[in-house]
């Protein structure tokens, strides 16, 4: 195909292609049991063990403490297997290659995942937040309710970016393994799961290099759960964290592009 033959997009077709991509991208994610289920039945089940079962004294603030930090555990997934795995599985099969001869916007596919991974996170969190508010006893404003699911489901975005480093720069066969070694230890290592003040000095100062440490204080601060730093100092961080991932990304797509 030449560019005489290329066809003529105007913003409608633009969007209409970008929705439609998304929309497949979506469905035939969730038609993936090995990725839908245990991405949403995960955060699910650690948050009704540790969040609701040691809540239900009467007291609703390990409830919300951990509403924020299992929502940030949970909006990870889909987000680093998503980008990580897929975009690795799908350039060794050739489908990105397909995907660059089609006669789309080149963006699309990226930023059909990325849909894909915001909203699962929005599945993720909602689930989280009917449970919360349901056996919990969580009670915010709608203010907070709406702020901590923004900061959650866009706070996917800088763990799509560096699943998108390791789906360009990694097999397809070693990506799960190696994002489940960024996963887990993350996780466990930003207080999502043992909050930090348990842990020895030194964890805790590793945590604060980590972008689920950012993202987890953004999202209690919200929450008003006693957020180590500034609101904003957290945001710069993951806003800056998002930029060298997709720096990393785009250097790994132009080797791929130009193979």
């Amino acid at each position: 195909m030449n560019a005489t033959t290329l066809p003529q997009w105007t913003w409608r077709d633009t969007f209409a292609v970008y929705l439609r991509e998304a929309t497949h991208q979506f469905l035939a994610v969730l038609r993936t049991p090995g990725f839908a289920l245990p991405t949403l039945l995960f955060p699910t089940m650690f948050y009704v063990f540790f969040g609701l079962m040691f809540g239900k004294s009467g007291d609703s603030q390990v409830a919300t403490f951990m509403l924020a930090t299992y929502g940030t555990f949970g909006i990870m997934a889909p987000a680093l297997f998503g980008f990580g795995v897929g975009v690795a599985m799908e350039r060794e099969r050739g489908i990105l290659a397909m995907k660059r001869v089609a006669p789309m916007p080149p963006l699309a596919y990226l930023f059909a995942k990325a849909v894909m991974a915001m909203l699962f996170a929005l599945a993720i969190v909602s689930i989280l937040f009917v449970l919360g508010a349901c056996f919990g006893g969580v009670r915010l404003p709608a203010s907070e309710w709406v702020g901590l699911a923004l900061a959650l489901v866009l706070g996917s975005l800088p763990f799509c970016a560096l699943g998108l480093v390791v789906g360009v720069r990694v097999s397809g066969q070693a990506s799960a393994a190696i994002i489940n070694l960024i996963y887990l230890p993350m996780s466990f290592l930003a207080g999502l799961w043992v909050p930090l003040q348990f842990m020895p000095h030194w964890l805790q100062e590793i945590a604060t290099m980590l972008p689920t440490y950012h993202l987890s204080q953004l999202a209690l601060g919200i929450v008003h759960m006693h957020a180590r730093g500034s609101l904003t100092d957290h945001l710069v961080y993951l806003v800056a964290f998002t930029m060298v991932c997709l720096a990393f990304a785009v250097h790994g797509w132009r080797r791929i592009r130009d193979r």
